[in-house]
């Protein structure tokens, strides 16, 4: 597949879809994701937090305004979260990145997602 060079809804949907399958499949992270939303990208609870992350990350990529939602509040329930649950989710994060864009669009992605990671954990008081 091509690496895309400009960021748009289309790859955007892309990314997360990917994203989410590499968690799933993922021992450190995907057991939060399993025990709010079940093993399934197709259920009833799965299908809204795939579209409410792809509105995510397009009003960050591209000031799109149809997300509308506070992204740090359901992390405050997750339970355990820890840095290494963190760093892991950058970790698959990153890899995704690099098989959806080229370099310079995938680092855009990487800076933003890691201020909102150490944003993140400096509310939940991890260290």
């Amino acid at each position: 597949m091509m690496l895309a060079n400009t960021i748009n809804k289309e790859n955007i949907e892309t990314m997360v879809m990917n994203f989410y399958r590499r968690v799933l499949k993922d021992d450190i992270v995907g057991p939060f994701f399993i025990a709010k939303l079940g093993d399934d990208m197709q259920n009833e609870y799965w299908q809204p937090h795939l579209k409410l992350l792809v509105d995510f990350w397009a009003s960050i990529a591209l000031g799109d305004t149809s997300y509308r939602g506070n992204p740090f509040a359901p992390h405050t329930q997750l339970g355990e979260l820890n840095r290494e649950t963190f760093e892991q989710w950058l970790v698959l994060f990153y890899a995704t990145l690099d098989e959806v864009y080229e370099p310079h669009l995938a680092d855009q992605f990487k800076e933003r997602s890691s201020i909102i990671a150490g944003n993140f954990m400096r509310n939940l008081g991890i260290v």
